[in-house]
């Protein structure tokens, strides 16, 4: 992943005069540019809207290895699960999702639970150590600025690959069981989920624009909680309850830092050989 500004590129023909362009060029342009309308019409969408749970979304069509997209209605990230009402139930039904991987802390899953009888849970408990930081700094009396409340949370991000890493490589082995529809989530669906999609979005083969045009989109679909932490200022909630480039990246130079790149990471650290993206490929990339 690269520090560099992220957005589609928009290919046109280079301003002057087209009069006497060749008419088959002309053509070719108009086709290609309506195809890429259609595509862009037609393609499922990335939201799933639902009542009880919100940043709930479909990692579909992003371009992976050798070209090759990420099936659509195989593999959601999302906020936490446990407000689901009937209706949000059937509709994940109607999408096969029968399975999750859950990255919340014990004492989160103890304090909004949820055992659906067609959802079969897995834990990976990734403790959310910036929210008892946070607190516990409050209660000493210390106000917190949007930067105290940055920094944390780069401390966070770089305790996934610290402290963490067995939990994201078991995550990653479960995917090779089955190809079976899988909504992996934490509470708010952006950080420990965030990190998890850009290793799996990683391993598939997708570029650091997309990875972090993905992990961006929290800012657009997550919902925040109506219970505040403490005294907060609008800017500290902001940096709480928001995601930023610079978050992912945390984790992304203590990989870098210590094993050189992110494909490295998860071949050597996580497990994610050759064999295992293959497997990978095959279950969630379009053939």
């Amino acid at each position: 992943m690269r520090r560099f500004p992220f957005g589609p590129a928009i290919l046109a023909p280079r301003p002057g005069n087209t009069d006497d362009m060749d008419g088959s060029l002309q053509s070719a342009i108009s086709i290609g540019m309506q195809l890429n309308h259609d595509l862009l019409t037609e393609r499922p969408a990335r939201q799933v809207s639902l009542s009880g749970a919100s940043n709930f979304r479909d990692l579909g069509g992003y371009q992976g290895l050798d070209g090759r997209r990420l099936q659509w209605g195989k593999l959601y990230r999302s906020a936490h699960l446990a407000h689901l009402t009937q209706q949000d139930l059937d509709q994940l039904q109607k999408l096969g999702i029968h399975r999750s991987a859950d990255f919340r802390g014990e004492g989160e899953s103890a304090h909004l639970s949820y055992a659906w009888p067609l959802i079969e849970r897995h834990a990976l408990v990734v403790e959310p150590t910036v929210v008892q930081r946070a607190q516990s700094l409050m209660e000493q009396g210390r106000h917190l600025s949007s930067r105290d409340t940055e920094e944390l949370m780069h401390d966070t991000y770089r305790s996934f690959v610290n402290v963490y890493g067995n939990r994201f490589a078991q995550f990653l082995a479960l995917l090779q069981l089955s190809d079976a529809p899988l909504v992996f989530h934490c509470t708010a669906g952006k950080d420990r989920t965030g990190w998890a999609a850009a290793l799996l979005l990683t391993a598939l083969g997708v570029d650091e624009e997309q990875i972090m045009e993905d992990y961006l989109l929290t800012n657009q679909y997550f919902v925040r909680p109506a219970q505040m932490y403490g005294q907060l200022s609008e800017e500290a909630l902001d940096a709480l309850w928001r995601v930023q480039p610079s978050y992912l990246m945390a984790s992304v130079d203590v990989v870098r830092a210590q094993h050189g790149s992110v494909d490295r990471y998860l071949s050597q650290v996580l497990g994610v050989d050759g064999t295992a993206r293959e497997r990978l490929a095959e279950l969630y990339l379009e053939t």
